[in-house]
């Protein structure tokens, strides 16, 4: 099989998560797509306001909209409080999924901070990569962006582009507006809408 994983915050999981993953689906022939919202992320400094469990559920509700994506636990906080590290997250997929061809799909913004990340060389090798493409992340800068980490041509050809996905929504707007009252039917899923209106969650 062909499985993406799409880590996250997914605070709350929007349309354009939903239209990043259909399109990645799409273009590289993926049989499923791993929603898999990170108990700690290690690049972030503050944590998210919002609880795992929530988070998860709303992911589950929003993968309900293609039989392809799955709600996934495995980037779940850690018992010892440490952050999520998606090396160790890929690495354990991979001991799952043997024989599986893996990817990681991640915004162009994330993997321009690849340098950044623990063990980015192993983390090529763990799986191949989809970058999609967003607003102020210009894709063809990143071959400048990840020179130091000196790819070889072998590598390099693991990384694939997806630049037709132009979703410009901002989580911490989102989020804002769902404070101030307004549903944001026109930038989530209904059933995560419903949920959120429900648990009155961002008040």
């Amino acid at each position: 099989m062909r499985i993406a994983l799409f880590g996250g915050t997914f605070d709350p999981p929007h349309l354009g998560h939903l239209a990043i993953a259909k399109a990645a689906a799409d273009a590289f022939h993926l049989d499923l797509v791993l929603f898999a919202p990170a108990g700690r992320q290690p690049l972030k400094s503050h944590a998210s306001p919002t609880s795992f469990d929530h988070r998860l559920a709303m992911v589950t509700l929003a993968c309900a909209e293609d039989p392809r994506f799955i709600p996934s636990t495995i980037d779940a906080p850690r018992p010892d409080g440490q952050p999520n590290y998606t090396v160790d997250t890929l690495a354990q997929l991979r001991q799952q999924k043997p024989e599986d061809t893996l990817f990681n799909l991640v915004g162009a913004d994330s993997f321009l901070s690849l340098p950044h990340w623990r063990d980015p060389i192993r983390l090529l090798d763990l799986a191949e990569w989809i970058v999609v493409s967003r607003p102020g992340s210009p894709l063809d800068l990143w071959h400048d962006d990840l020179s130091s980490l000196r790819l070889t041509p072998a590598q390099g050809a693991r990384i694939h582009l997806l630049e037709t996905i132009h979703e410009d929504i901002s989580a911490t707007h989102l989020r804002q507006r769902l404070h101030s009252g307004d549903p944001c039917a026109d930038l989530l899923p209904s059933a995560v809408a419903d949920y959120i209106q429900i648990h009155h969650l961002y008040r």
